[in-house]
């Protein structure tokens, strides 16, 4: 009996490289900086995620903003003046 051959395409696909570039300039250091946790959904891994980032940064002012609605509570005008940086979490 022939041998027979089968020819598969690979279900991974080609992942062509993207161009990245940073919506803000980064920190140089955390210490002193005021840095907004925002936590949207059901809070699971963020709850020991957010009490690691307060234990391994004591220096920063952290403020958390948490809902368990789809929408991200927005940063007011005076926090975005204010803010040196945000985490968005969402969590379902």
């Amino acid at each position: 009996m022939a041998e027979r051959k089968f020819k598969c395409l690979n279900p991974v696909g080609i992942k062509k490289e993207g161009e990245t570039f940073p919506l803000a300039p980064r920190l140089d250091k955390l210490d002193g900086k005021e840095i907004y946790f925002s936590i949207t959904g059901e809070p699971d891994i963020t709850i020991p995620l957010e009490n690691k980032l307060k234990m391994e940064y004591p220096d920063v002012d952290w403020k958390t903003k948490k809902t368990y609605s789809i929408e991200p509570m927005r940063l007011s005008e005076e926090e975005m003046k204010t803010a040196d940086g945000l985490i968005q979490a969402v969590a379902w």
